[in-house]
């Protein structure tokens, strides 16, 4: 293939207007590291999207500051929204990205090209492409077009305690109040982590990390909130 698109590729850039100068970034941002069977010599997405992931953090918390007043830990939940890999694979699907994604048959056959975790993964690879490519203006570029009117809704929801907010809501419905169990600890004594799962009875279940008890079920809340049934 070398560095001559697939017209799936260029498809792709026409979606994002954005041609690259360098397009084998945009191939590796594509590939998915089952592409090839095992016999793929090119790199896969893995690097990028480890980089991606940190450029969407940094301009994520620089866009919660400049459009939010709220307070830190209201901002933590704001941008743990904004990053997480369903909110990528949201942006990915406005683009279309699985139709240029490059994978095995198998993944294929297997709707690899739908799979939240694929899209998710494939939407930071793709931010750090861009990075590379064009520098840090052209990231931001992709990111106020695709990431602003989702930041714009998450502030405009309301700023009250998740936890407080899934009780109301688990009540208001005769659920009954939501149950928080810790699956794990880990870390030393001094700067432990906690995975803590929270179950509504006729909703379902959500897990949260944070590095206290009170983090962690907040950010459980916040997730079951997030997949509550309209």
């Amino acid at each position: 293939m070398g560095e001559e698109l697939y017209p799936r590729l260029r498809a792709l850039e026409q979606r994002l207007d954005y041609s690259f100068d360098d397009p084998s970034l945009l191939i590796r941002a594509m590939t998915h590291s089952s592409y090839g069977d095992g016999q793929r010599i090119s790199p896969d997405n893995e690097r990028l999207e480890f980089l991606g992931d940190r450029v969407l953090g940094l301009m994520t918390a620089a866009a919660l500051y400049d459009y939010s007043t709220e307070a830190e830990g209201t901002l933590a939940r704001r941008l743990n929204a904004l990053v997480r890999k369903e909110t990528c694979a949201k942006v990915a699907r406005g683009i279309c990205v699985g139709d240029a994604l490059l994978l095995s048959s198998a993944e294929d056959r297997q709707g690899g090209r739908e799979k939240t975790s694929i899209l998710g993964n494939a939407c930071e690879a793709l931010l750090a492409a861009i990075y590379l490519d064009g520098g840090y203006e052209a990231a931001k570029r992709f990111y106020d077009t695709h990431w602003l009117p989702l930041l714009a809704e998450v502030v405009k929801k309301s700023a009250k305690d998740p936890k407080t907010e899934l009780q109301e809501r688990a009540m208001a419905a005769n659920y009954g109040l939501p149950s928080y169990e810790i699956i794990k600890r880990s870390g030393p004594d001094h700067q432990p982590l906690f995975v803590i799962e929270v179950h509504v009875s006729g909703v379902g279940a959500a897990s949260g990390t944070g590095k206290s008890k009170r983090d962690a079920e907040r950010y459980a809340a916040t997730h079951l909130l997030e997949s509550w049934p309209t």
